[in-house]
């Protein structure tokens, strides 16, 4: 038990001797004023992603200044790249489908399969039927899709050019079931 003693004891005599000796200082004396010119020093902490199968990355910083340090480390989500990851293994368990879905949800690649003539499946449907329940059901496009605006800006043109609303439509066939009961025979234009 001595001698574990002696040993710690001789441990923190020569830490604290060296730690002494070790420390470089900045100071400049000038008549009575003593100033301490060494740099205060925040440290960010190492954030490592070492294995290539991650789809993450990692951002650290700080701020220093006279009076408190500040430093953080986090990890960024690559979404695109877990899309990818999980693309290729529904595709390697045979999911073509499913494999394609998944690749889907990102509007680039939706915007490129609708471009090719080849639309995303939906909901298990896939080829014109496929096409027709994105038309029906627009909400469930991924939001972001440059070819979705356009396509429906065309479509907004083309009612644009009958020059008639729907509601201005309606009226038109009230009209024309009531000339044709009276029996009067009249164009509408």
């Amino acid at each position: 038990m001595r001698l574990l003693f002696f040993i710690l004891t001789f441990i923190l005599v020569v830490a604290a001797i060296t730690s002494a000796k070790g420390a470089d200082t900045n100071t400049t004396v000038s008549s009575t004023v003593v100033t301490d010119k060494a740099p205060p020093t925040a440290n960010s902490p190492s954030v490592v992603v070492n294995n290539s199968d991650v789809c993450k990355t990692a951002a650290a910083g700080a701020v220093q200044t006279q009076i408190l340090g500040i430093s953080s480390g986090i990890t960024i989500t690559d979404e695109n790249c877990e899309r990818i990851k999980l693309s290729r293994s529904l595709y390697s368990m045979g999911m073509k489908v499913a494999a394609v879905s998944t690749l889907c949800a990102d509007p680039r690649v939706w915007d490129a399969m609708y471009m090719a003539g080849t639309v995303c499946p939906y909901m298990g449907e896939i080829g014109d039927t496929a096409r027709s329940k994105w038309e029906e059901n627009p909400d469930m496009i991924p939001e972001g899709s440059e070819v979705f605006k356009k396509v429906e800006m065309v479509k907004q043109e083309e009612n644009k050019t009958t020059g008639l609303t729907d509601g201005q439509k309606l009226l038109k066939f009230i009209l024309a079931g009531m000339v044709m009961h009276s029996g009067i025979v009249a164009f509408v234009p």
